[in-house]
């Protein structure tokens, strides 16, 4: 009979869950406190330290945990909680996490330290493991934010001359070193990519124990270039539905591996990316900058803004006549403002995203514009109407003139700041620039502009004899 194993709680870390915590720290409660992490998720430890005030405290707690629950704990906490944490562990003991951790998440790891740090890590961990030293030296030449980048050095390959009986034998030797298993990169004897095989083909192939890997193998294997841009890997993985993917060098042979948590990280980073750059800003900013850094990063996009939006001042300047002779005019003008800026940032949102996602590309753009348009022109009719029946309900004089001015006005502004909405994305792409950047603050600036442009022309032209 198995041994009855403890289930692992899934908490919710609160203010008294944090209080008892640290009290027990104050208080060197060793023993206990080791039980309680015992009983926990390494997310939920990760979530308790990042949540404990003082440093020392958090340090402390961290120190309790063994080597194997410390390298996936470090992972999970927050960048600046991981670096004071860091600063507070000698190489020894910072070379002891290295060596628990996969490849990948030891490169990701070893990357953040100081070079004269980093230097001596990876010295001490040549000494204890030279194979999980030169895995993380190889890994560190390549740019994080490509396929070798995220890769794991941790797979399993097996020659195409194996026997299916064979294969399961080097199978067994070699899933000690892989966490999850999906598929089986099948090579040649050269380690060069020819097919791949899952396990449940293996495991089904069982009944023929002499039949060759070569023969059950599916030859039609995806592979990704070790320097294409971790972009690129996500969409091939969305497309093809991957949970695994094999990374080879410019020879074909196999270099490593890419598993599908890897890929989700990646597509958060990029959505976080993105959304901080729509709005003129650093995803990590909160994490890792002080305020002074914040406000630096964040002020040149507030000054463009205000610079696009002077414009308005002065149209509104040069049109104040009609304004003076209809002041029912200027309160509509924050609504028009607002909901075509609205319509034209979901739109490139909406665009933006897609781009990211391959969905739309530079020679499928016509079909895209078109979609886009049909879409803001049904918005469009929809909320122009709904604004030329308040217009009539609320003016005084010249109901249905007054009703027209400001429905037609909403009706033109939303379909131009959705048309624009969805061409700057694809014209950022077009002469190099990233779409999320053009797609922020300057874009949803510029859309105001044109909305009281349109507001202004069309009330001037109609309300011009009243």
């Amino acid at each position: 009979m198995l041994p009855e194993k403890k289930q692992k709680s899934v908490l919710e870390v609160d203010n008294q869950l944090l209080n008892d915590i640290t009290e027990l720290i104050h208080s060197e409660s060793e023993s206990l406190l080791k039980n309680i992490l015992t009983d926990l998720h390494d997310f939920d430890i990760s979530v308790i330290i990042d949540n404990i005030d003082e440093t020392e405290d958090a340090v402390y707690l961290f120190s309790l945990l063994s080597d194997e629950t410390a390298s996936e704990v470090i992972s999970e906490l927050r960048d600046d909680r991981r670096d004071q944490i860091l600063s507070q562990l000698s190489d020894e003991e910072i070379s002891e996490i290295v060596d628990e951790m996969d490849s990948d998440d030891a490169a990701d790891l070893v990357s953040e330290l100081d070079e004269k740090v980093k230097d001596d890590v990876l010295q001490i961990l040549e000494t204890v493991d030279k194979e999980d030293s030169d895995e993380v030296r190889e890994l560190l030449t390549y740019d994080e934010n490509t396929a070798g980048g995220i890769m794991a050095k941790e797979f399993i390959a097996i020659h195409m001359n194996k026997t299916v009986s064979e294969a399961v034998v080097e199978i067994q030797e070699q899933a000690e070193d892989v966490d999850e298993i999906y598929n089986v990169w099948v090579v040649d004897g050269n380690n060069v990519l020819v097919g791949i095989i899952s396990l449940k083909s293996i495991i089904m192939s069982l009944s023929t124990p002499a039949q060759k890997i070569s023969e059950i193998m599916d030859p039609d294997v995806i592979s990704v270039d070790a320097n294409v841009d971790q972009e690129e890997v996500a969409k091939i993985f969305s497309s093809y539905d991957l949970i695994s993917m094999p990374v080879v060098d410019s020879d074909s042979k196999v270099i490593g591996r890419i598993s599908i948590d890897d890929v989700v990280d990646v597509i958060k980073e990029e959505y976080e990316e993105d959304v901080a750059m729509m709005v003129g800003s650093d995803a990590e900013e909160l994490e890792k900058k002080s305020p002074f850094q914040v406000a630096k990063i964040r002020l040149p996009w507030i000054l463009i803004t205000l610079s696009v939006e002077m414009i308005v001042v002065f149209m509104i300047k040069s049109n104040d006549a009609i304004l003076e002779k209809v002041i029912l005019l200027a309160a509509f003008m924050p609504i028009i403002s607002a909901i075509s800026g609205n319509t034209g940032l979901q739109t490139a949102s909406i665009v933006v995203r897609a781009m990211d996602t391959g969905y739309i590309t530079l020679n499928n753009w016509f079909s895209s514009v078109k979609r886009q348009l049909i879409t803001t022109l049904i918005i469009g009719f929809v909320v122009g109407s709904l604004v030329t029946i308040i217009g009539l309900l609320i003016s005084n004089e010249n109901r249905i003139a007054f009703g027209l001015t400001v429905g037609l006005s909403m009706f033109v502004s939303i379909n131009v700041s959705g048309m624009l909405g969805t061409v700057f994305p694809l014209i950022s792409k077009k002469v190099g620039f990233d779409p999320a950047i053009t797609s922020g603050p300057f874009a949803t600036a510029f859309q105001d502009v044109v909305g009281i442009s349109i507001f202004l022309s069309i009330a001037t032209y109609m309300l011009a004899q009243i």
